[in-house]
């Protein structure tokens, strides 16, 4: 009998018990138990990676109006090796935060529906809807545009019952600027700066 396997039998420890492995914290964890742990924690981290992706493709089709809020477990400063209770509470927050993204996508294109019905009718009578303004971020659409119910030809066309939907281009300049690349807007009561020429 061997040396060693006669000391094991003398300290009274049966001599087919399994190893073990020793973990960093001292404890005694069994390979088997240790394998577990190894694919529990890439369970989890497979689906936290399922959830950031939901949340981006959320965030990405709804930008401006979902925003694109970060999950991070309290008191997270830089990178760490996460426990497999934090891993488990990071992937709780992220799901909440899917779900709650998901109503308030829900929510804006219900929105964005109604507007577009709204426009439909502004369309086919205009009448019934004078002086109505419709931004067209309202409908999804991006820049600064605005669907508006006019009368044609001002006052006569007003008198008249006569209305249009007109959609204006372009975001109006801040108070009090002027655009570097086109010329500046005016008015009949407000007639076109001269340059410093003259012209």
């Amino acid at each position: 009998m061997a040396q060693p396997h006669q000391q094991l039998i003398d300290r009274g420890e049966p001599a087919d018990r399994d190893p073990v492995a020793v973990t960093p914290a001292g404890a005694l964890t069994s390979p088997v138990d240790a394998a577990a742990e190894r694919a529990a924690r890439a369970s989890l981290r497979g689906q936290i990676a399922h959830l950031e992706r939901e949340l981006s493709r959320i965030v990405t089709a709804g930008f401006p109006h979902i925003p694109p809020l970060p999950v991070a477990l309290p008191g997270q400063s830089g990178p760490m090796l996460l426990g497999m209770a934090e891993l488990e509470r990071q992937r709780d927050r992220l799901a909440a935060r899917v779900q709650q993204l998901t109503k308030l996508a829900a929510a804006r294109a219900a929105h964005e529906q109604r507007a577009r019905e709204q426009l439909r009718k502004m369309k086919l009578e205009p009448g019934r809807y004078r002086f109505v303004r419709l931004p067209v971020s309202e409908l999804g659409e991006g820049g600064c545009g605005v669907w508006e119910v006019r009368p044609r030809f001002g006052l006569i066309g007003m008198l008249a019952g006569w209305w249009q939907l007109k959609l204006s281009s372009g975001c109006p300049l801040p108070r009090g600027s002027r655009s570097r690349r086109g010329p500046a807007r005016w008015s009949a009561a407000s007639p076109p700066a001269r340059c410093a020429d003259g012209r």
